[in-house]
């Protein structure tokens, strides 16, 4: 009668796991980025006597958020966890290895049944593979480095079945903008479930990009159960059998929500809120400056394939500029590699290392005040991506407008 959140949590936990309830849960994996990761040191210089690490194969740092250090500031916090790896035998991921949740994924570090912690605000977004992963401030990830736990309370689920396939053409993004819209604040401060033929339908791509944005539903994580193409590409990664978790059938939900998806087309989320969400073809002519792809949302290889796809043999717009930002350095030399950096070079686009990019406030991705941007990333309140004004859509959405130089949906 168990949710996933609740087996997991029973399966690290020596504690009453019931909803409500407040547990020590043991973390597998633990990390801390560029941005907190040296107050992390910090904290734990400061606080603790020695011992500093309770399992340092556990334990990593990775560099996403400045990646190369765009500021003294950075560098110096950066050579501060990379001197602290040194000392204590942890296995720092630099920058030159792309978003951290997204290289443990790949990497097989984190996958389904695992519970991670980082002090990274969408580090829920390992729910894609039915991992349980959450952001956390530089003191309680300096406390679970040095005991290998923390504290949660349970949270309560929320089944989400999505009913019927869309007619009209949609990426996962759209899907996760429309569920953002139907929901409002009802996952807020709860697990998410999510069901339906439309999910069984996504790729391991497309799953993360839709539970990178459960930190926007208010949730405190989505878990999308592993079909055996997502199963399959965990093992390739770790090397070994994974073991999914799941719901059983009779679970106890703290409410069943269906949303039809069977009219879902290209959706926007207007500047200010990824809440404020319409679909595309509803906005008025909203000529733009500049088009940002990627993010932990939007920088996998199949977003870069569906850009490279609308863009070839075609020129980005006279005065409109597209940056890209792969996620890894593994989705980097793939696109070398495949001819997708050539695409989207020979359309005018600036292409950058691996990383977070301008969602980070780091590098490439800014915009400046009255700039009209579209993004790819999950975010976009006043300052996030700078002082203009942020749109959120999917990469065909924004390579679209990227060749138009106004907002549109892609147009055969």
């Amino acid at each position: 009668m168990s949710t996933i959140i609740e087996k997991i949590f029973s399966m690290h936990s020596k504690d009453r796991v019931e909803v409500g309830e407040t547990i020590w849960l043991d973390i597998d994996v633990r990390t801390a980025r560029d941005f907190g990761g040296a107050q992390v040191v910090k904290n734990l210089l400061e606080n603790y006597d020695g011992n500093y690490v309770e399992n340092a194969n556990k334990t990593f740092f990775t560099f996403d958020t400045s990646a190369p250090a765009k500021t003294i500031g950075y560098a110096q916090n950066q050579h501060i966890c990379r001197k602290f790896a040194r000392q204590h035998g942890i296995r720092v991921f630099d920058v030159d290895a792309g978003i951290g949740t997204h290289v443990l994924m790949e990497e097989g570090i984190i996958h389904a049944g695992v519970t991670a912690v980082g002090t990274d605000s969408h580090y829920n977004i390992v729910g894609a593979i039915g991992a349980f992963g959450q952001g956390m401030g530089d003191v309680d990830i300096a406390f679970v480095f040095k005991t290998g736990k923390t504290w949660f309370e349970v949270p309560p689920t929320i089944k989400v079945h999505f009913n019927g396939m869309p007619s009209a053409a949609w990426t996962a993004k759209d899907l996760a903008l429309f569920t953002i819209k139907k929901l409002g604040r009802k996952a807020l401060g709860k697990a998410i479930e999510f069901y339906g033929e439309i999910i069984d339908s996504l790729s391991v791509d497309a799953r993360i990009t839709l539970a990178s944005m459960v930190t926007e539903m208010g949730g405190i994580i989505g878990f999308i159960p592993p079909n055996d193409e997502t199963i399959k590409w965990m093992e390739m990664a770790t090397g070994e059998k994974v073991e999914p978790v799941y719901a059983d059938k009779d679970a106890s939900y703290d409410e069943e929500i269906d949303i039809d998806v069977s009219n879902l087309k290209p959706m926007i989320a207007l500047p200010g809120s990824p809440s404020n969400v319409r679909a595309v073809e509803e906005l008025p002519y909203t000529p733009i400056d500049t088009v940002f792809i990627g993010s932990c949302t939007n920088g996998r290889l199949e977003d870069m394939h569906m850009v490279a796809k609308i863009v070839k043999g075609k020129k980005i717009k006279d005065g409109v500029t597209m940056k890209v930002v792969p996620t890894t350095r593994r989705v980097w030399k793939s696109m070398l590699e495949d001819g997708t950096m050539k695409i989207l070079a020979d359309a005018g686009a600036i292409i950058s290392n691996a990383g977070c990019g301008g969602c980070a406030n780091g590098q490439i991705g800014m915009t400046g005040e009255g700039e009209v941007q579209i993004s790819t990333a999950n975010r976009n309140f006043k300052g996030k991506q700078g002082l203009g004004e942020t749109y959120l859509a999917s990469p065909a959405t924004a390579a679209a407008s990227a060749i138009a130089g106004y907002i549109t949906e892609v147009m055969e």
